[in-house]
């Protein structure tokens, strides 16, 4: 299996001073890394209260598998991320995995759009604080404002197996699910401009009140990503994992 930096051949200039396009209905099961479809964030962090720095090191595909890496470096710490070329609007969004079990990290699947892209900010998240992996934390940004949180727990923790998380994105709502379970749902005011795809392993040393306090001592940490899959709204089901060939709005 050829490593993405075999592929990874674009910049982060580039990335970011090209107009994104719209996106269509997709699924991703990793068997290779699809360098038109997914970016590797590099060479920089989000912010002072990031610990570490975001490196195409720490990201690989192996045995069908998206490995994101949070590990020690030379240079310092080194996390994770993907991000896709294209920003998509109402639909669908899945994942299918598995995380580590550590303080002070955050194991993210989410969309975003933001000020680096000459937008607002807005955001849909599923997150996972790795301090305690059996649940998931649910939240919006619209236009810069975070609201319509919430938390779901999983019947066996993030760590010990792979699971499948989603949320259906309307104008009038937003319900997240967890193992084809409908665990939370959120109401207008929500975002309503398309955005990017993002899924990351990152850390922090200074949001103990919301994450735990970092221990390095508990590298290196990995999520593991079996696949991603996203279905355009009112597009019937695109690949059997979906909850949309079991589920009706």
């Amino acid at each position: 299996m050829k490593t993405i930096k075999t592929f990874l051949i674009v910049t982060t200039l580039w990335v970011f001073s090209t107009p994104l396009r719209a996106g269509g209905s997709f699924f991703d099961d990793f068997d290779e890394f699809d360098p038109a479809r997914w970016f590797i964030s590099d060479g920089w962090s989000n912010g002072d209260w990031m610990n570490c720095t975001w490196s195409r090191d720490a990201v690989e595909v192996r045995n069908g598998i998206l490995h994101l890496h949070l590990q020690q470096a030379d240079n310092g710490l080194e996390c994770a991320e993907i991000q896709s070329h294209v920003q998509f609007g109402f639909g669908t969004y899945e994942v299918r995995q598995r995380t580590g079990q550590g303080s002070g990290v955050n194991a993210a699947f989410f969309t975003y759009i933001g000020p680096v892209h000459g937008r607002a900010h807005h955001e849909i998240d599923i997150e996972i604080l790795l301090r305690s992996p059996t649940e998931v934390v649910f939240n919006t940004w619209r236009a810069g404002i975070p609201e319509q949180d919430g938390i779901a727990t999983v019947t066996a923790a993030a760590e010990d197996e792979f699971h499948h998380y989603a949320f259906h994105w309307a104008a009038d709502g937003i319900t997240w699910f967890v193992d084809g379970v409908a665990v939370h749902h959120a109401v207008p005011p929500l975002p309503e401009v398309g955005q990017k795809i993002y899924a990351s392993l990152w850390s922090s040393a200074t949001f103990t009140d919301w994450m735990g306090p970092f221990d390095a001592n508990q590298l290196p940490h990995v999520l593991e990503i079996d696949w991603i899959g996203f279905t355009a709204l009112n597009a019937p089901c695109q690949f059997a994992q979906s909850i949309l060939c079991g589920w009706a709005e």
